[in-house]
């Protein structure tokens, strides 16, 4: 709830959809439980540059992602994802790239966020 612009509507979606992040062994692994990694399009020596995203996740979560990017473009914070974004944006790349990007970049400062308050709780027995 504490990072920009997840407020009390999407926060609890966001919370819900990905539920505990203890069950990811690393940041790599809530993106691609979101579906916002890229696809693999790969057969012996072809090897596909561009690929769609896997989209293995609930399109509620992925909508969540994109409306809480969607609001920090229209704010433009002075926050490390929209700065990402933007700068994406700025080389050329098309909308679905650079909100994905944005969407990955936000996931992984959420999976590090969470880890860093979870480990600081106290343990119960």
């Amino acid at each position: 709830m504490a990072m920009k612009d997840v407020g009390p509507s999407l926060g609890p979606q966001l919370m819900d959809k990905i539920g505990d992040v203890i069950r990811f062994i690393h940041k790599d692994a809530i993106t691609a439980f979101a579906g916002a990694d890229p696809g693999v399009n790969d057969s012996g020596d072809y090897s596909q540059k561009s690929v769609h995203t896997s989209k293995h996740s609930s399109t509620v979560l992925r909508k969540t992602l994109f409306q809480i990017m969607n609001i920090l473009i229209k704010i433009k914070p002075n926050d490390a994802v929209y700065l990402f974004m933007d700068k994406k944006r700025s080389e050329g790349k098309p909308y679905y790239v650079y909100m994905t990007a944005g969407v990955n970049k936000f996931l992984r400062i959420y999976y590090g966020r969470m880890k860093k308050y979870l480990s600081s709780l106290p343990e119960s027995e």
